[in-house]
């Protein structure tokens, strides 16, 4: 039905919209018609980060950044649901208008910046929730703390999720809040993983619970930084990363319309230079496994899969699984299983 109702959602306001898509999803469920929005896919176990996900395609973050439509995204099929990004205090994001459809790309602008009702809320409602398959929550700071006091935001929200998570994600890769970005450089990243691994020790003790941590990084690094990321996670034992969260390039768009918005953009146009950075990742990764620096991470793909073809291209690429979002914008719930079907055809 996706392809009949886009024309009217897209007559919208791309938030609009957003909130109005979300909202008939929540009520579809609770009117007990999931079994009319439940997409029919077959098994495929993956184990990832010791978790076993019921097939190789998730949702990514930023859909459903509060948990408010858990039950109703879990009826189109994913293995896998992430929420967020949270942040320890409600916030209310950038000024509006902050997303922007690029149709003739197949992409779509975002300078959200964080929006949310704070972490409290997403607990209350993961709490409320029917849903019990894999839950990755993904965490983030607060606009206001000061880039230098950014640990103390991830650590305050490491602690609230922990016990609601099958796996956490360390978002410092958003374009959208200022010098987040900044996380990613070698010295400040060192020591923010040596904070969140000691406290995954902490909490595994506390909870008798092992929460993976993965850590979701931009499309816009140089070679040097891949490989010096790589080697980071590998010796601080983080147990995944998510390649990669939007980027800031216009190559190919800035002659649209919309094109020029500020903020972080998604869709087709981030399809290979996501790529690029996974196969960059595995690369790195097992040439330091060859040196006896750990093992590799699992990589979990994102940005322009808005195929099945795309899916496969992530796999062989070297991600263990894959993450849709601006995508199921444009092709709708079909993309779901359209992704998994290929992804199937591999093995």
């Amino acid at each position: 039905m996706y392809p009949y109702l886009r024309p009217a959602l897209f007559q919208l306001n791309p938030e609009t919209a957003h909130h109005f898509t979300l909202a008939s999803l929540d009520a579809a469920y609770k009117l007990g018609g999931s079994g009319l929005l439940a997409a029919r896919i077959d098994a495929q176990p993956r184990t990832v980060m010791g978790l076993t996900f019921p097939n190789p395609v998730g949702l990514a973050a930023g859909l459903d950044k509060n948990g408010d439509c858990i039950d109703g995204l879990s009826a189109l099929g994913f293995g896998s649901i992430e929420i967020g990004t949270i942040t320890p205090r409600a916030q209310p994001g950038n000024p509006k208008p902050r997303l922007f459809r690029l149709p003739e790309a197949q992409a779509i602008i975002n300078r959200m910046g964080f929006n949310n009702e704070g972490v409290d809320t997403l607990i209350a409602n993961v709490q409320q929730a029917d849903y019990r398959g894999i839950l990755g929550i993904n965490i983030g700071k607060n606009a206001l703390t000061p880039i230098e006091n950014a640990a103390d935001d991830y650590l305050i929200c490491l602690r609230k999720v922990y016990a609601h998570a099958s796996y956490i994600t360390i978002n410092i890769s958003s374009p959208n809040t200022k010098n987040l970005r900044q996380l990613q450089n070698d010295d400040t990243l060192d020591n923010l993983l040596a904070l969140l691994k000691a406290e995954q020790q902490k909490l595994t003790d506390t909870h008798s619970k092992y929460v993976p941590i993965a850590l979701k990084i931009a499309p816009d690094m140089e070679a040097g930084q891949i490989a010096k990321i790589s080697r980071l996670l590998m010796r601080h034992r983080i147990d995944g990363v998510i390649a990669t969260n939007t980027t800031l390039s216009r190559v190919g768009v800035a002659h649209l319309p919309h094109g020029d918005e500020n903020g972080g953009l998604s869709g087709a146009p981030l399809r290979d230079p996501s790529t690029a950075v996974i196969r960059q990742l595995s690369a790195e990764m097992h040439a330091c496994a060859g040196q006896g620096l750990g093992t590799p991470l699992p990589i979990i793909g994102v940005g322009g899969i808005l195929s099945g073809a795309d899916a496969v291209e992530k796999i062989l690429a070297g991600a263990s699984l894959v993450q849709i979002y601006s995508g199921l914008v444009y092709r709708g719930p079909a993309l779901v299983g359209e992704c998994c079907a290929a992804i199937r055809e591999l093995s």
